[in-house]
């Protein structure tokens, strides 16, 4: 018997012109792991919080069709009611972190089950180290970088042993080894797995069986081989991406900003950066990589002139523009457009930059209303609208589907090309970049 199934489910959010979910139909089985792919705004998150019993009872909106977790009826089992059977990991890990202190975070969810209390620590601390967190166990969680942060709402939701494990986008701040750890954890968890990454490698290697969604449409169920030749044919940018190499000789411009043997701490004895040198020049995409809590971030923030070095220091001859690793906290108007028309004054402007990312239509959304990657595309708009000299932008592929992520990567640079840079704090090892500079963690 399937562990959940999913009839003729269709779901409009309030508000909204037309469903997010048309008319979908499939069955998850007990053990089974799932690549739930497509691009932005198509319908996964959705599907995801369906299954968690969030739509409806959280999100409202218009309900049709059946999706049952265990031959319960989501529309009358609550998400209290499935807990420790359904847990989930969302997009945005700032949004689902409740306590103050890592430890304390993982064994929240225990407690609540009622769970033994000889069993709560025992398996707080085996999934932390599952995730490769247990270093993190005593660290407040507001001192955490996203991707440790991801790591903690990971542990949290493994600590649950739940049957049915629903992760959107889970791997999106995980460092590659961080990643990888993680989802050889979930194989052998035996429960099923419902992965939606727009990191597509990793997903597609490890599931069972794939399912692409359109615009609300289910275009795919299919086994992995299955849809790797579909895939191939008709969505080809969704195959697995090589390591990107670097793309063009050494850029010879002015310097725009430079870091000399930089430290920085954001409290006392714990050093984010330890000597750190960077030198970023006009006509260049610099990505920055390495190891969550390595100090991208803080780097990023220092060449954008948001913090100040403890010693060392930076220089910067240029105006910076930053994209913030979250970039939806950030938004502040009713309107995408007047989001982006906020940094120039200029809704024609605006316009321009909406239409870039590929949001042009929805130029009169409410940007809560956007998805997560969505959202991400608005900040990167708006942050690229004022055409700064430098654009600092940290992780701007997270929740960006593959196509997207390849036409920013080439408006990038087309930018830097025009006398300008861009240096790019990520994870993501096919995002193509002129130089990549090397983080390690400080001990």
């Amino acid at each position: 018997m399937a562990l959940a199934r999913v009839r003729r489910f269709t779901f409009t959010y309030p508000g909204a012109e037309r469903p997010a979910v048309c008319d979908l139909s499939l069955e998850l089985e007990q053990g089974e792991v799932i690549a739930l792919l497509g691009p932005s705004g198509s319908g996964k998150s959705t599907l995801l919080r369906a299954l968690a019993g969030l739509v409806p009872h959280f999100h409202g909106g218009r309900f049709e069709g059946l999706v049952e977790v265990g031959e319960r009826d989501t529309r009358r089992a609550r998400p209290a009611d499935l807990a420790g059977r359904v847990a989930t990991v969302f997009q945005d890990p700032e949004d689902q972190v409740v306590m103050g202190r890592v430890e304390n975070e993982v064994a929240f969810g225990l407690e609540n089950l009622g769970t033994a209390p000889e069993e709560i620590w025992p398996r707080t601390q085996a999934s932390l180290a599952a995730v490769g967190a247990a270093h993190l166990a005593s660290r407040r969680t507001a001192e955490l970088s996203g991707g440790e942060l991801q790591r903690v709402c990971l542990a949290s939701a493994l600590a649950l042993g739940p049957e049915l494990l629903l992760l959107d986008e889970p791997t999106s701040q995980l460092d590659p080894d961080a990643a990888e750890q993680f989802l050889a954890r979930i194989r052998g968890s035996g429960a099923a797995v419902l992965l939606a990454e727009q990191r597509t490698g990793r997903a597609l290697a490890l599931a069972d069986r794939v399912l692409f969604l359109e615009a609300g449409r289910l275009l795919l169920d299919a086994t992995r081989e299955g849809a790797l030749s579909w895939l191939a044919e008709h969505r080809p940018g969704y195959l697995p991406p090589a390591r990107a190499a670097n793309g063009r000789a050494p850029a010879t411009g002015e310097i725009l900003c430079r870091a000399e043997a930089v430290e920085f701490a954001y409290r006392r004895g714990r050093p984010i950066l330890g000597g750190v040198d960077l030198e970023l020049r006009r006509g260049e995409v610099v990505v920055l990589e390495g190891p969550n809590g390595s100090g991208k971030t803080t780097l990023a923030k220092l060449a954008a002139g948001l913090l100040r070095p403890d010693t060392g220091r930076v220089v910067r001859r240029a105006s910076a523009g930053y994209l913030s690793q979250d970039p939806g906290r950030y938004l502040v108007r009713e309107r995408a457009l007047d989001e982006v028309a906020l940094a120039v004054g200029d809704r024609e402007r605006a316009r321009r930059a909406l239409e870039l990312v590929g949001l042009g239509p929805l130029a009169d959304r409410h940007p809560r209303d956007l998805s997560s990657g969505e959202r991400e595309r608005l900040g990167f708009a708006a942050v690229a609208v004022a055409e700064p000299e430098l654009l600092v932008l940290d992780e701007p592929t997270r929740g960006i589907d593959p196509e997207r992520k390849e036409a920013i990567a080439q408006w990038l640079f087309a930018y830097a090309a025009g006398g300008r840079g861009a240096l790019v704090a990520t994870h993501d090892r096919s995002f193509p970049a002129d130089r990549r500079i090397t983080l390690d963690v400080v001990h």
